[in-house]
């Protein structure tokens, strides 16, 4: 699964980066990204390659609430071709969630330790996306909204989790963000773990745990060194309370 991320750079860049126009305006600077929170993401529509803010967590047009999103903010690559929350936005409306990393958690005893896993060469990447525009009734909007979608684990991940986000290279963005692409089910062949090797992961404070926490103090290896100030609270960037 994935649950949580970071989006550290601004927007713009990000739209430097995938030959997009800004139209988010983010300031970045984002480390503990969690489900119900808007964030950047690349949608194209015919020749228009845009990075937008959507919120994450898909809400099909066909939902009575925006509630269902709160529970769709993962899409298994093995079902989204059928699922019928899915099977839309996986024919029409793909997207790509750019990230500097996210985490992903393991069970040690009774204590479940968060992971930050990075690209090996510490440059962003891109993970796939589906979007959906939801009408809502009450104020008479479009609400847009996302699901990132999954895959069976590579082998650095299986160590870790059983599931993983899809990363699409760099060289298939255009073909996941076509519209108009004829086949989908031509797309099958990237929804698999990322190669061996890509990636590195290591612990990280459990103060990712809660999604109130935020700043870069939440990136550092477990073992990196913090300090102590007067009041004793202990500092990773920012005061975290680290037990819960």
């Amino acid at each position: 699964m994935c649950g949580r991320f970071t989006q550290e750079r601004p927007t713009s860049e990000l739209a430097e980066i995938f030959d997009a126009e800004d139209l988010a305006g983010g300031d970045g600077g984002r480390f503990n990204v969690a489900p119900t929170d808007d964030a950047a993401v690349v949608v194209q529509r015919e020749d228009r390659r845009a990075i937008r803010a959507y919120r994450w967590g898909l809400i099909p047009h066909w939902a009575e609430s925006a509630k269902v999103g709160g529970r769709m903010f993962n899409a298994r690559a093995e079902t989204i071709a059928r699922s019928p929350a899915f099977r839309d936005a996986f024919r029409r409306r793909r997207c790509l969630v750019p990230v500097d990393s996210f985490y992903e958690w393991r069970r040690e005893g009774k204590v479940r330790q968060p992971f930050r896993v990075v690209r090996a060469d510490g440059r962003p990447f891109a993970l796939a996306g589906l979007w959906a525009g939801w009408h809502d009734p009450e104020t008479d909007e479009i609400r847009r909204s996302f699901t990132i979608v999954t895959t069976g684990p590579n082998e650095l991940m299986r160590a870790i989790h059983d599931r993983m986000p899809v990363v699409v290279p760099p060289e298939a963005w255009d073909r996941w963000l076509d519209p108009a692409l004829p086949d989908p089910a031509e797309l099958h062949g990237l929804l698999v773990p990322a190669e061996d090797g890509t990636l590195e992961a290591y612990p990280v404070s459990r103060a990712v745990n809660d999604v109130r926490n935020d700043g870069p103090g939440l990136i550092l290896p477990l073992d990196a060194p913090v300090t102590t100030p007067t009041d004793g609270t202990l500092e990773l960037g920012l005061d975290l309370d680290l037990d819960r």
